[in-house]
């Protein structure tokens, strides 16, 4: 099947306007919680970093004496998911790349909102830069969805507190504006509806997303300046809700001197390369993000 049409039957079995997590968390939460203890790797190390986060530590054989790292961070709205479930694909990403990973488990909200979360990737980040065992000039941070937005927080804080200098950020369709709940044009995205974003928003910020004074630590596109930021991948469908925040980022990051590449799935919807792992149009997009973590790691 082509990919196009590949994604054009896929995303008619996908909500559309009302959201599963907005109605539903704590089946979600339940279900992601199974899956976490089905996908969970048995040889992975767990190291709690502070009193409130830990991290899945992924140290391969046959490494380098200080090889590069990245760190992981999952998605989930902000609101659902858990380290273990990406366990697989983070252990092939330190295996493609001979890098020591760590995923972070950090807080969700509406329980724990902003900034928890930040805070817990971040105290991730400092305690593996810290490690003797890795090289500190070369780590990546990369997320997925919330993760991406997480991601891409981390990384401002970064630049700002001067807390590690990041060899690049990998963004996979990242959270970045919660201005975008304001949109009237994107009611038929699938995946990830217009009710999820507004609720995963809302419990992040703990106030109604859209309203002024929002951090950009916690919204990073409400970010002015963008300069300094580590070179940066940018991958979303063009279906997906968070296509345009997507887009508009990658632009003001180049216009800002910051070297970015974007990659856009025509039909790609959000959590596309989740639904369909063995198809050609997902190995590609895999394949694109394992390509720059490589010549970052590299440079």
């Amino acid at each position: 099947m082509a990919a196009s049409r590949w994604l054009r039957t896929a995303a008619r079995f996908l909500p559309y306007r009302r959201g599963l997590f907005a109605r539903h968390l704590r089946l979600m939460r339940t279900g992601m919680a199974v899956m976490g203890r089905i996908a969970a790797l048995r040889d992975v190390g767990v190291v709690h970093v502070s009193a409130t986060a830990s991290v899945r530590v992924h140290r391969l054989r046959g490494l380098s004496k200080t090889p590069p790292a990245l760190l992981w961070i999952h998605g989930g709205g902000y609101v659902a998911g858990s380290a273990a479930v990406n366990d697989r694909a983070v252990r092939r990403m330190a295996a493609h790349l001979g890098a020591l990973a760590v995923s972070v488990e950090y807080r969700l909200a509406p329980e724990h909102p902003y900034p928890a979360a930040l805070d817990d990737c971040c105290a991730a980040l400092q305690w593996l830069a810290a490690r003797d065992d890795v090289d500190r000039r070369r780590i990546l941070v990369v997320g997925k969805s919330a993760g991406g937005g997480l991601a891409a927080a981390v990384s401002l804080r970064c630049v700002d507190a001067g807390l590690v200098d990041l060899a690049g950020q990998i963004l996979i369709y990242p959270m970045l504006d919660d201005r975008t709940v304001q949109r009237s044009t994107a009611t038929a995205a699938r995946g990830w509806t217009p009710q999820d974003n507004w609720f995963g928003w809302h419990s992040y910020l703990g106030c109604k997303p859209g309203a002024d004074g929002v951090s950009a630590y916690a919204a990073p596109a409400r970010r002015d300046d963008l300069s300094g930021l580590p070179p940066t991948w940018i991958g979303v469908g063009s279906a997906d809700l968070l296509h345009d925040e997507c887009v508009d980022y990658a632009n003001r990051l180049r216009a800002a001197g910051v070297p970015t590449q974007l990659d856009v799935v025509p039909g790609g919807f959000h959590g596309f390369d989740v639904v369909g792992t063995r198809t050609s149009v997902v190995r590609e997009f895999a394949e694109n993000q394992l390509d720059v973590m490589r010549r970052l790691l590299r440079s």
